[in-house]
């Protein structure tokens, strides 16, 4: 099946130009201008971005989570990501405390297998790492799981001691993994919510005011510090807050290799967007929470400088009306995530690249490239460049859309962005050289997606 792609204005990391792309054996074949190809199928893109597809290294499918399992499974999650531009992600496998990492990668591969639209890849959540464990990480890494997830927060669920990160950080060191690390002072706030719970302050907005931006900055720079005296680099997931990124800022004017990526949301929500009547906050309940207004502004600027690389979603969907309702008597019930798989191209271009606060060039970088080269799958992915995977897809700078829940593909019954008109969508999205999504409609099939076997983290940041 071969596919050419004619009149495209072609958008990477680095250029902006208008050309032409033939498609064949799922792979970019041939880049130019005016291509005469025999193809079976053409596609004018004229007046349209030609982007690499999105990547999204930040996905929580079919997890259990706070007594229930997110609500998106590998075919509703990767069906809606591709409905929103993104052709790849990288989700968790956990190890469960007690078992080997093989398990867990096991678990989450039949997960995967038979359900996934589009190409998918996964971490490894370390919750336990005894000095006999150590070999797992390598068995991993010559697996394809090249990435290694740790927990400060969660006390006696998935939070580890720092005897542990350092071991898994020291370990790095010999294979070339990356451990992304979830940077919160677990205990402190453990401590602060229970004393919250005992004054009566069970709302869903104590969620968030029990969990500071202090403990947040306090863990980042402790991680930092763990990451320099192992000689290696560290990867922070899902940072929120100006008091975080200034510790990243501060370890990158050092030279130390200090990496993080920032969600949709942190951009977008703020605890203005909190307060409401009843339950309806728990919409809103992840971890971190949601800041103060003020964070959006320095986190913006953290992208446009490159303190922070990479944009995700920490997609961790859980349904309002029969899951969130678990903690309708205190917040530490409710379960923690919420869904943007389907809406992070959208955000980025529309409240990014038409703000004015990114380039279109950035825009693809921070949602395609940079996640391909940080986790090991550039220039596979995350490019469109001569014997590149046909990952593509066609956006129209112009189309309008309304965000919300009742258009939308997650498998969830709310949008934390529910009503907002964004200009710029999906046109058509190419994964491996075949057409899943076009003019809105749904034409790939589960299962078509293929694990991604990833490569080291050196190779694309030396």
């Amino acid at each position: 099946m071969s596919l050419l792609i004619k009149n495209g204005r072609i958008v990477t990391a680095e250029q902006n130009y208008v050309g032409d792309i033939f498609i064949e054996k799922e792979k970019i074949s041939l880049i130019g201008m005016s291509l005469n190809m025999e193809a079976d199928s053409v596609i004018d893109a004229k007046g349209k971005y030609v982007i690499p597809g999105g990547i999204d290294v930040h996905t929580h499918l079919d997890m259990p989570f706070g007594g229930t399992t997110s609500a998106d499974d590998f075919l509703t999650g990767t069906k809606a990501a591709a409905f929103g531009g993104t052709t790849s992600i990288i989700d968790f496998a956990i190890q469960a405390k007690g078992t080997r990492m093989r398990d867990g990668l096991d678990t989450w591969m039949k997960k995967a297998d038979g359900k996934a639209v589009i190409d998918y890849g996964f971490h490894m959540i370390i919750t336990d790492l005894p000095e006999a464990h150590l070999e797992d990480m390598s068995d991993m890494v010559r697996e394809g799981v090249t990435s290694f997830k740790l927990f400060m927060a969660y006390p006696n669920v998935l939070m580890v001691d720092d005897s542990t990160i350092f071991s898994a950080l020291k370990h790095t060191a010999k294979t070339g993994a990356l451990v992304c690390m979830h940077a919160e002072n677990g205990n402190v706030i453990d401590q602060i919510v229970k004393q919250a719970v005992a004054d009566g302050k069970t709302a869903p907005i104590y969620h968030a005011l029990t969990r500071p931006t202090t403990a947040e900055g306090e863990a980042v720079n402790r991680a930092i510090a763990l990451s320099e005296l192992a000689g290696v680099p560290i990867y922070i997931v899902h940072l929120s807050c100006n008091d975080a990124l200034e510790k990243i800022d501060e370890a990158r004017d050092k030279g130390l290799p200090a990496f993080a990526e920032t969600c949709v949301q942190y951009l977008f929500l703020s605890l203005d967007d909190m307060g409401k009547p009843g339950f309806e906050d728990a919409k809103l309940v992840f971890s971190p929470p949601l800041r103060e207004k003020w964070n959006q502004e320095k986190l913006w600027a953290g992208l446009k400088k490159n303190s922070l690389q990479i944009v995700s979603t920490d997609h961790c969907p859980f349904r309002f009306k029969d899951q969130k309702q678990l903690g309708v008597e205190s917040f530490t019930k409710i379960p923690n995530g919420g869904p943007g798989i389907e809406n992070r191209m959208q955000m980025m271009f529309d409240g990014g690249v038409n703000e004015k606060r990114i380039s279109l060039n950035r825009w693809v970088e921070i949602t395609s490239t940079a996640p391909a080269k940080m986790f090991g799958m550039y220039p596979r992915k995350g490019t469109i460049a001569p014997g590149s995977d046909a990952d593509i897809v066609i956006w129209d700078p112009n189309k309008e859309h309304i965000i919300s829940a009742k258009t939308h593909h997650m498998a969830v019954d709310y949008s934390m962005f529910e009503g907002r008109k964004v200009k710029g969508n999906v046109e058509t999205v190419i994964s491996r050289g075949e057409i899943v999504i076009q003019n809105e409609k749904f034409l790939g099939k589960a299962g078509r997606g293929n694990f991604i076997k990833r490569g080291t983290f050196g190779a694309a940041w030396s």
